[in-house]
C-alpha cells in the first residue's frame, strides 16, 4: 500500500500543473494519489497501490471535474477496501456490473418476465386480468424502481393504497402476485431478499367458511334481484349482476364477457364461453350457456342501446370493462349482504335449488363447468345432455323473474333426470 505524506496540495498547484499540459508529469498529493497528464494534455486522478505485492492504479476522473476535496474522498475509500483485503478496481468493476443490472432490472422488467412465463400456465382471461392490476395498481409505485431497492415499506404502502378502496380480494391476489415476483427475482440474483412477505400482515385475513355465503331460497333471491334495480349503480354493473344471476357462471367470465360470444338471435339463445377463458380450461369443448327467454330478452335490449361490439359491460370510467370488484361491493356494502350473499353465491344458489327440485346432478354439474369426480359424469361432458341443460336454465329463468315480482314460487319437480 503507498504511503506519504498527506494533503501536499492546493487547488491553486493542481490549476497551475493542469495548465502546463505537460505529458507524463506526475504532482503527488501523498498516500498514493496524484495527478498525471495524459497524452491528450487532461490532469487524471490516479491512486498507487499494492495488492499481493504487485503495484497497480486506480484511476478516479480528471482535475477540475473530480475537486481536489473529492479525490481525498475518494482515497479513503480506496484504503477502506484495502484494509479489507479487496481490490478497488476489481470492486469496482463489480460495482458497476451491478449498477448496470440494476438499471436492467427494473420492477417493471422483472414482472413482465414473470407475467410472460406465467401466461404459459394461466388461461387468457387470468393473465389479462393479472396484467391489467399491475398496470392499475403496482406500476404506478414500483414500475420504475430497481427490483433491488425495493423495501418493505414501498410494498406495504402500494398494498394498502390498493385495500383503501374496500377491495381485499383484489388486494389479497395482488400481493400474491408480488410475491412470485421477488421469489423469481431472488432465483434470478436480482435482489436478495423478497420485501413482499412482511406485507401480509397488514390484510385482515379471511375466515375460512369454506364455503361462500349465499342465500338458498327463492323469496331472498327476489329480494336481491328487487333492491339490486333500485339501487344507485352504474346500468353495466346493473346488468352484469343479472347475468351473473341467471346464468349462474362466475364473476370473472361475467365482467370479461364479449359480445362475440352471444348467439341471442339463435332459435335457441347461447352464451359460448371459450374455454381459454374457464377455469377448467384443459378441455376440449368451449361452454355453452343456454340463455332463458328472460335474459336473452335483457341482453338485446342491452345491445341495442350499447351495440353489438366489444366487451358487454364496459366500464363507466373509461377502461375496457367493469371490474369484479365493482359487482362485489355493491353485495357487500350497497345492497348489504355481506357475509349472506355474494355474486358467487348464485352458483351455490342454482346447484342447490335445482338439485332441490329433481334436476340431475349431472346435467347441474355440467350447468356449471365443474370438474367431475365420477367417469359418468365426464362421459357426458361432450354436450349430450345441452336439451336437459336448455330446460334447466329455463326453469331457473322463469323462477327468478317471478321471485322478483313478488310471487310465491312453487317449484315444479322437474323431469330432467
Amino acid at each position: 500500500m503507498a504511503g506519504g505524506i498527506y494533503n501536499r496540495l492546493s487547488d491553486k498547484a493542481c490549476k497551475a500543473f493542469a495548465a502546463q499540459k505537460a505529458h507524463g508529469k506526475k504532482l503527488s498529493d501523498g498516500g498514493g494519489l496524484y495527478l498525471l497528464i495524459t497524452p491528450s494534455g487532461s490532469a487524471s486522478w490516479r491512486i498507487k497501490y499494492r495488492v499481493e505485492g504487485k503495484e497497480k492504479t486506480y484511476s478516479i476522473g480528471n482535475y477540475p471535474d473530480v475537486s481536489l476535496a473529492a479525490a481525498r474522498v475518494e482515497l479513503g475509500e480506496v484504503k477502506a477496501l484495502l484494509r479489507e483485503h479487496k481490490d478497488p478496481v476489481t470492486e469496482r468493476r463489480i460495482n458497476r456490473a451491478a449498477s448496470a443490472a440494476c438499471a436492467d432490472s427494473t420492477f417493471r422488467i422483472v414482472a413482465l418476465d414473470w407475467l410472460t412465463m406465467k401466461q404459459k400456465e394461466w388461461s387468457a382471461g387470468h393473465y389479462t386480468k393479472s396484467a391489467r392490476a399491475f398496470e392499475r395498481d403496482i406500476y404506478p409505485a414500483l414500475g420504475n424502481l430497481p427490483i433491488s431497492s425495493i423495501t418493505p415499506a414501498i410494498v406495504a404502502k402500494a398494498v394498502e393504497d390498493i385495500h383503501k378502496r374496500d377491495v381485499l380480494e383484489t388486494a389479497t391476489r395482488i400481493l400474491q402476485h408480488l410475491n412470485g415476483v421477488f421469489r423469481y427475482a431472488q432465483a434470478k440474483g436480482l435482489c436478495r431478499d423478497n420485501p413482499a412477505l412482511p406485507a401480509r400482515e397488514l390484510l385482515p385475513r379471511k375466515k375460512d367458511t369454506g364455503r361462500m355465503p349465499a342465500l338458498l331460497d327463492f323469496p331472498s333471491l327476489g329480494d336481491i334481484l328487487r333492491r339490486a334495480e333500485a339501487a344507485r349503480i352504474s346500468p353495466s354493473v346493473r346488468m352484469a349482476q343479472r347475468l351473473c344471476a341467471f346464468t349462474a357462471m362466475r364473476i370473472g367470465n361475467i365482467v370479461d364477457a364479449e359480445w362475440r360470444e352471444f348467439h341471442l338471435d339463435d332459435e335457441q339463445p347461447v352464451w359460448i364461453i371459450p374455454r381459454k377463458k374457464m377455469k377448467v380450461n384443459t378441455r376440449d369443448t368451449d361452454h355453452r350457456v343456454p340463455l332463458s327467454p328472460e335474459i336473452a330478452d335483457e341482453l338485446r335490449r342491452w345491445r341495442e342501446m350499447f351495440g353489438g361490439k366489444g366487451f358487454v359491460f364496459p366500464s363507466p370510467q373509461g377502461g375496457k370493462h367493469i371490474g369484479r370488484e365493482s359487482i362485489e361491493k355493491v353485495y357487500r356494502v350497497t345492497l348489504g349482504l355481506n357475509g349472506k350473499h355474494s355474486p358467487h353465491g348464485w352458483r351455490s344458489a342454482f346447484s342447490t335449488l335445482a338439485r332441490d327440485n329433481g334436476f340431475a346432478r349431472d346435467v347441474v354439474e355440467l350447468a356449471l363447468d365443474h370438474t367431475h369426480d365420477n367417469e359418468v359424469a365426464r362421459a357426458y361432458d361432450r354436450g349430450e345432455r345441452f336439451d336437459d341443460r336448455i330446460k334447466l336454465f329455463d326453469w331457473w329463468g322463469k323462477q327468478l323473474a317471478a321471485a322478483q315480482h313478488g310471487a310465491i314460487v312453487i317449484p315444479l319437480k322437474s323431469n330432467a333426470s
